[in-house]
């Protein structure tokens, strides 16, 4: 793929480091080159307190070890950790607080995330604010003496809103001992590397594009600070939030195709954008990959490329939109994203079902926002879907006015 212009140039190495850290078939015995699936829950000591590393599952794992080091390598980071969902690497990052303490988490955010600071952390003493951080003068004035962390997404889902990282760790950081979380799923490390912009901990929900392949729940954290290696790698292991050596296992073969597939993610999301914005059925687009988007120069600014990701306003009503996706035959009507298969979502009812209705509707999560994940098919018979389905969606609707008038 020719990339757009302006975008940073691609991290050096990626490829190969996506293929070989942590892989060393030196490790192994058998000196098997796919690193082996270690389903083992105990392990063999040499003598009592003394292992070759390893002495239980939820402590430690082979082939948890290679995904870690891997995913690490990607990052540009010392440490990575691997959850058994995103949402579980949320709770094991929470748990570095404690009840009193202050959280400021961006407006627009993954609905998971959401609920989970609103009824389960706000619950547990910890005091939340939603607070639109892509505007740092908001940012700034929400910190507070007991602000301890600034949770973020770039872009964020599912408005696309795009957070200036740097700028926001320069902020946060000047207040002290404050963390900045950065939830980098749209993006990946091919496109995008929070910790060396700043950030404290750069998290994932490797569900979506790290593994690739809508067959994996998992989390991974990564950090430089070693100690917060410590304290999440003590999280990790007191609150059992692991993934299983099966699911490592496909999140670290999902990793040797990253760069390829999103680099396709990035063509096909882009073909579609540029369609879709010229569509005289399409009220809005949001890409940070258009010139359009309001935040086009910071994204070519902090980023290698674009996410696979794209949110468009569907002209009409919500029944236009529910017909629109009723129609459609490549893309698939799912919640998740960053999968090889194209999928189609209604936040509205969907993902971010759960957050209260005025809070969705101040972040302009409407009835006709469609979210897009692009997969790996051929551009054309993308275009040629979202073009029949558009099309069908308001014929439809104006032949049930017809039949009713």
């Amino acid at each position: 793929m020719q990339k757009p212009g302006g975008f940073l140039p691609s991290f050096p190495r990626f490829a190969t480091q996506a293929i070989h850290a942590g892989q060393d078939p030196e490790q192994w015995s058998s000196r098997a080159v796919v690193p082996p699936i270690s389903m083992a829950t105990t392990f063999k000591q040499e003598a009592p307190g003394r292992h070759a590393g390893f002495d239980y599952g939820r402590s430690g794992n082979p082939t948890r070890n290679c995904l870690e080091r891997a995913v690490a390598a990607l990052d540009g980071a010392k440490h990575c950790l691997a959850f058994s969902s995103g949402l579980a690497a949320v709770t094991s990052i929470m748990h570095l607080l404690k009840a009193g303490d202050h959280v400021i988490c961006m407006d627009d955010v993954y609905g998971g995330t959401n609920e989970y600071f609103r009824e389960v952390a706000a619950e547990c003493g910890l005091k939340i604010s939603f607070v639109d951080c892509s505007q740092t003068q908001l940012l700034e004035a929400a910190i507070t003496p007991e602000t301890k962390l600034v949770w973020a997404e770039t872009p964020t889902n599912p408005s696309l809103k795009m957070i200036d990282i740097e700028a926001c760790a320069h902020i946060v950081h000047k207040h002290g001992n404050i963390l900045l979380v950065v939830d980098n799923t749209f993006m990946s490390p091919y496109f995008q590397r929070p910790l060396a912009l700043g950030a404290d901990i750069c998290m994932y929900s490797a569900t979506k594009y790290m593994n690739g392949h809508s067959d994996v729940l998992m989390g991974l954290v990564s950090v430089n600070s070693e100690d917060l290696h410590n304290r999440l790698r003590f999280l990790q292991n007191c609150l059992g939030t692991v993934p299983s050596p099966f699911d490592c296992y496909l999140c670290n073969r999902g990793l040797k195709t990253l760069q390829i597939r999103m680099e396709r993610h990035f063509e096909n999301a882009m073909a579609v954008a540029q369609f879709l914005e010229s569509n005289p059925r399409v009220e809005k687009v949001n890409y940070p990959g258009l010139p359009s988007h309001p935040q086009h120069e910071l994204a070519k600014r902090q980023s290698t490329g674009c996410t696979g990701m794209v949110a468009f306003f569907i002209k009409g009503t919500l029944q236009h939109a529910v017909t629109f996706l009723k129609h459609l035959k490549v893309f698939t009507l799912a919640e998740s994203l960053g999968g090889v298969e194209s999928l189609a979502a209604l936040p509205v009812v969907m993902s971010h079902a759960p957050m209260p209705k005025n809070d969705r509707l101040a972040l302009g999560i409407t009835d006709t926002m469609i979210r897009l994940s692009m997969g790996l098919e051929d551009k054309k018979d993308l275009l040629e879907d979202l073009d029949q389905a558009l099309k069908a969606a308001v014929s439809y609707i104006t032949l049930c006015v017809c039949v009713c008038v």
